[in-house]
């Protein structure tokens, strides 16, 4: 009992240890009280006596004395060697062994986590240690992970293949894994890990992930508006309530960031109301048990409301007047109070300022606030500040766009005085390039002394060329193949040359062409573009499309354009068309009219189409004038476009008009990134060719007027607005044949033919609505729009009106009507014999057929009426919703229209879409 060497002693883990060390500690106190009883025994305790005892007892024997070291062993080793295992601990042969040295031991190899189980024994000084090491990761599983993809989870996991497993490692993935899913608002989602044992010590990682829905936003609550309602300070929000109207609204999931916006949201709106008091005490949210919804609670206090007290202008600066300034602030005294109008006149000081090169003027606005009479007394307050000029204009980032295609767009040269409109507007015309990153802004650095600024251009390439393979379905046009290359910066010089061709069933072109920006480093802009374009015309006869004409034009065209002004160029124009018109002679040429002379038949194709046929040249000389302050060409936001063009036709050539046009489009961004937008456009075309026209024919030629119609004016189908001449069919209704016929109304059996125009006009107004980062990164613009129009003004038509029908006989090649002529019958008087005859009666009938005349060979139209429609000024007007998507295979629209008004003749189409072409 009093031996001083533990021997066999065993520790495993803590748990394990803590016994061992009570077990020491209850025998360590055994042979004391042993001694103890029996001293007790032998003799009783008396003071007397103790005290002799005392003095004469043996003195207690000393401590046990410490194990040494002699050698230490590691046993269960697979991957490690001991050595290493040894480096880790600081147990040494010779030491002396104690029980906190093994202790210490035994923490310091749980810390390396290498180890799954870890035991120390001490045989007489022989120490032994007992590992088991953590399994090494073969790989990792993810499983039911739907939301979120493996590439999105596995860069977030710790652990990895080749690695040695460790639990502490798992579960903190697992809280990795819970957190991406939170960030999606799934806060139900739960991760199970789970271990694969294999061999050779190894070990799958198995997560299973249940996913959840998301966790909506069930309620909000609002506790201390007294002034506002619920719903009107709900509608301020981004965050909205989960109601089964948002079904596949993303604002009805909760998120952290969301609710500390809409805290700014709150205050915004209080503050623009002139509750300038106003403060959010709290915002709770709560996640109700089964972590499906949030309750989110929001505590205000709303205060008083101000109005606005005086309202000055104390101006440092000496080009500025202070009692000017004040005349033109938007508020005015009285008025109830609102911080965003306050915002809004700093900025609009700050730009005035800058106009006038004050780049660092400082616009503070100095508050007088009373709550006596609750008002707030507004001072704006321009710093006093140097004026400001250019002293350099740096330009990084471009590596292959040269450095004066954007130093050409600088509506400022080093060493002038700066001007912020100035600034603004070089970074719209850099913008409009479409050779940059649509985030761009010219940064504005101080100079090397307090009046000299540096201007910055820090500007991020995007590719330029475009090489596009294409094949979609047009409504317009069924299929459509196109392919096209184009460089929009060729060699870095801001040129543009392009090459393209498209093939659909009604339409087929080659085109090439060629700009250049500045000619010979001049703001002058030169270009030319050389094409050939087939065109497949049609009419619709019983709702099918039915090729008409056949139009192909050969020509090019040389442009020039001049800036006059910052926003106004002109642009002229030279173009050489050559026309072919042709019909096909097997559907639309007869000897009707001149017996042995096939000509194009008016019965047939129209008088107009009659017309238009043949081989013409066009020599035609343009000018337009084009006004543009939007601050995108390619996609603007804001700003004014407008041009007026005209056209002459006769210098030189076979065709003589004039034609003219005017559009304009004004954009707004209105609310939170709306983009509204109103354009408008109208045109005329006059002949000018004083050559007789035939009694019913118009002077301007059918391939020149003007049509309306998809993709124009949606709502309607292709040529569907305008004058047209529609065939209707006679037909018996009732089927007695004494009763007369009567005009068909059922559209199906029309023979519709689009005319065209002089005159044409056309108006839309356009909302484009903002969706979220996802929609805008796939390219998708959604709009609400109402499209109004016509096209009118041509020469009423000859109209014709067979109530009979029309017999249109066959005739031999010198012009004689030919018939076919019965030879011989059978006996029950049926022809077996038959030939082709100019005579109209049969020499010698056979005996059995009471009429000799024979039947005249040829092709009969039904009975039909033609009646004219649609030539009226009064507006067409239609209303829908329409998608922009730049897709994978190429720019797609679709259109959803509702016609309000239209006309007698005009024909309507509610869904119109366009893949694999140009819109």
């Amino acid at each position: 009992m009093g031996s001083s060497k533990v021997r066999g002693t065993q520790v495993r883990r803590s748990s394990q240890l803590a016994a061992v060390l009570m077990g020491t500690t209850v025998l360590a106190g055994v042979p004391a009280s042993a001694w103890a009883q029996d001293a007790g025994e032998a003799a009783p305790a008396t003071p007397a006596t103790a005290q002799a005892q005392a003095s004469d007892a043996v003195p207690p024997p000393p401590p046990p004395a410490n194990d040494t070291i002699r050698s230490l062993a590691v046993v269960g080793s697979q991957r490690l060697e001991p050595t290493t295992i040894l480096s880790y601990i600081r147990l040494r042969a010779g030491m002396e062994y104690t029980q906190a040295a093994a202790d210490q031991a035994l923490k310091d190899l749980y810390a390396t986590e290498l180890f799954s189980d870890v035991q120390i024994r001490n045989d007489d000084g022989r120490v032994v240690i007992q590992v088991q090491e953590n399994p090494v990761v073969n790989r990792i599983i993810l499983e039911g992970n739907k939301r979120i993809k493996d590439d999105k989870i596995l860069p977030e996991i710790k652990v990895a293949p080749r690695q040695i497993f460790t639990r502490s490692k798992v579960r903190a993935d697992v809280a990795r894994i819970i957190e991406l899913y939170k960030r999606q608002g799934r806060y139900a989602a739960t991760v199970e890990p789970k271990m694969v044992m294999l061999d050779q010590n190894r070990v799958d990682i198995v997560f299973e992930i249940t996913e959840g829905d998301k966790s909506k936003v069930r309620q909000i609550n609002i506790i201390g508006n007294e002034e506002f309602s619920d719903g009107e300070l709900r509608g301020e929000m981004v965050t909205k309530q989960s109601r089964f109207f948002r079904l596949f609204s993303s604002s009805t999931s909760y998120d952290p960031d969301r609710l500390a916006f809409d805290q700014q949201k709150l205050r915004q709106f209080y503050l623009t109301e002139g509750y300038a008091d106003f403060r959010v005490v709290s915002a709770v949210a709560e996640l109700t048990p089964d972590k499906r919804d949030f309750i989110i609670t929001y505590v205000v206090e709303e205060g008083e409301r101000y109005k606005f007290g005086d309202i000055e202008v104390d101006s440092q600066l000496r080009d500025f007047d202070s009692e000017a300034l004040e005349s033109q602030l938007p508020m005015k005294q009285g008025d109830w109070y609102n911080a965003k109008l306050v915002e809004d006149t700093i900025e609009r000081l700050n730009e005035t300022a800058g106009t006038f090169g004050y780049a660092f003027a400082d616009v503070r606005p100095r508050y007088d606030r009373s709550k006596d009479d609750l008002t707030m007394g507004i001072t704006f307050v321009i710093g006093e500040a140097p004026r400001v000029y250019v002293e350099r204009i740096d330009v990084n980032g471009n590596t292959l766009t040269q450095d004066k295609v954007l130093r050409r767009e600088f509506r400022l040269a080093e060493g002038d005085a700066f001007n912020s409109l100035a600034v603004k507007r070089s970074s719209n015309r850099i913008k409009s390039l479409g050779y940059f990153q649509e985030k761009f802004e010219i940064e504005q650095k101080p100079g090397s002394a307090p009046d000299r600024i540096v201007l910055e251009a820090n500007v991020e390439e995007r590719p330029t060329g475009q090489l596009q393979l294409s094949a979609g379905f047009s409504s317009i046009e069924r299929f459509i193949i196109q392919a096209s290359i184009q460089q929009r910066n060729f060699r870095g010089r801001g040129q543009t040359v392009g090459l393209s061709g498209s093939y659909s069933r009604y339409s087929k072109s080659i085109e090439a062409s060629f700009t250049e920006p500045y000619v010979f480093d001049r703001n002058v802009s030169a270009g030319i573009d050389v094409y050939r374009r087939d065109l497949n015309s049609f009419n619709y006869f019983r709702r099918n499309r039915n090729t008409t004409y056949e139009q192909s034009t050969t020509g090019f065209q040389v442009r020039a354009g001049l800036p006059l002004t910052e926003y106004l160029t002109a642009v002229a124009r030279y173009t050489l068309n050559y026309d072919d018109i042709s019909l096909d002679r097997g559907t639309f040429f007869t000897d009707r009219i001149t017996p042995g002379t096939e000509q194009c038949d008016p019965l047939l194709a129209g008088r107009y189409l009659c017309e238009a046929i043949g081989k013409r040249t066009s020599s035609i000389l343009g000018m337009s004038l084009i006004y543009d302050t939007t601050d995108n060409r390619i996609r603007p936001t804001r700003g004014m476009r407008a041009s007026i063009t005209g056209d002459f036709a006769g210098l030189g050539g076979s065709v003589k008009f004039a034609r003219f046009r005017a559009n304009a489009a004004q954009y707004w961004p209105i609310f939170n990134n709306f983009i509204f937008s109103i354009s408008a456009e109208g045109g005329a075309i006059k002949s000018l060719d004083n050559g007789n026209t035939a009694p019913g024919v118009d002077d301007v030629r059918l391939t020149d007027r003007f049509f309306l119609g998809e993709p124009q004016i949606r709502g309607f189908d292709i040529r569907g607005v305008g004058p047209r001449v529609v065939r209707k069919p006679y037909v018996d209704a009732d089927g007695d044949p004494d009763t007369p016929l009567t005009i068909s109304e059922d559209r199906d059996q029309w023979t519709d033919d689009a005319l065209g125009g002089k005159y044409y006009y056309m108006a839309r107004a356009e909302l484009e609505i903002p969706l979220g980062s996802g929609a805008r990164e796939l390219g998708l613009r959604p709009s609400v729009f109402v499209d109004a129009g016509a096209v009118f003004g041509i020469a009423n038509p000859i109209l014709q009106d067979y109530p009979d029908g029309v017999f249109i006989p066959t005739r031999d090649s010198d012009g004689n009507q030919l018939y076919t002529q019965i030879d011989a019958v059978n006996d029950e008087c049926v022809a077996t014999k038959t030939s082709t005859t100019t005579n109209p009666n049969n020499p010698t009938p056979p005996s059995c057929l009471t009429d000799p005349a024979n039947t005249p060979i040829g092709s009969s139209i039904g009975p039909f009426r033609e009646f004219f429609l649609g030539d009226t000024w009064k507006p067409r007007v239609s209303v829908g919703i329409g998608v922009n998507w730049n897709s994978p295979f190429g720019p797609f629209r679709i259109d959803f229209a509702k016609v309000l008004l239209k006309r007698e003749g005009d024909d309507t189409k509610t869904f119109t879409f366009n893949v694999g072409t140009q819109f």
